[in-house]
């Protein structure tokens, strides 16, 4: 069964294909805008984009893929974008849910949904549920969120549920409450368009996460380039606070 585990108090078994990969899609509007097109249109390249990494991640073994749609941050953007990607979602979930369900993939959507429109929440709750017993492979989209406001609703619950070990709660007390509370830390890190920040994402999950940045831009990240990071990946020295010499190395 899979459950969080904290790299802070327990060495992660590292293995040569990261088992939760987490990506920024960083760089849709910009696409278009090389292209002299509206920015919904790189959004909508983005969308397609999501299919190439799931196919990936299946073809290579990622067990989880977390993928940043929308921060809580990006409802600063201008309303006309911000509704036309409320509309893609809509779409995408009209779509995509079935093909999803048919190659095994199960589908979970985290953050503060009470923002989205009923129609949007009630595609979310359903496709949850029709692809529940999926097990291939757990794709999560991260939409209105914020790894700040996890960690306040995690600590809120927390509260709530134990007020009986006020000024005793530790790490451990937390992470069920975590939205990702269902999936092991992140090995991997990407973030396309050339941006080299976590941008308030999986704040707590990452802090022992292997970082990737690249100038390509999402629409442009396509099995080759996701190749890249894999083996960059496989390059690092996973050492979680021990030194090299504590290392156990494979076929030893």
């Amino acid at each position: 069964m899979a459950f969080f585990s904290s790299s802070t108090r327990d060495v992660p078994q590292a293995a040569a294909v990261p088992r939760h990969v987490a990506v920024i899609m960083d760089g849709n509007g910009r696409w278009a805008k090389k292209r002299f097109l509206p920015r919904v249109a790189g959004h909508v390249k983005g969308v397609e984009l999501v299919r190439e990494m799931v196919r990936s991640c299946l073809e290579q073994g990622v067990q989880y893929l977390t993928l940043f749609a929308f921060s809580s941050e990006n409802w600063r953007r201008p309303q006309e974008e911000v509704t036309l990607l409320m509309q893609l979602f809509v779409k995408a979930l009209e779509q995509e849910v079935e093909k999803l369900d048919r190659n095994g993939v199960r589908l979970r959507v985290i953050g503060d949904l009470s923002r989205f429109e009923p129609r949007l929440q009630d595609l979310i709750r359903k496709a949850e549920e029709q692809t529940a017993a999926n097990t291939r492979l757990d794709l999560t989209i991260a939409a209105n969120y914020g790894g700040r406001w996890d960690i306040m609703q995690a600590v809120n619950k927390m509260v709530a549920a134990q007020p009986d070990k006020s000024g005793g709660w530790q790490e451990a007390d937390l992470e069920p409450y975590l939205s990702m509370h269902f999936a092991p830390e992140p090995d991997l890190f990407i973030r396309t368009g050339g941006e080299e920040r976590i941008s308030n994402f999986l704040l707590w999950q990452l802090a022992y996460t292997e970082l990737y940045f690249t100038p390509t831009l999402w629409p442009d990240f396509d099995a080759a380039e996701f190749g890249k990071a894999i083996a960059s990946f496989q390059q690092r020295e996973r050492r979680f606070g021990r030194t090299s010499e504590q290392l156990v190395k494979p076929n030893a």
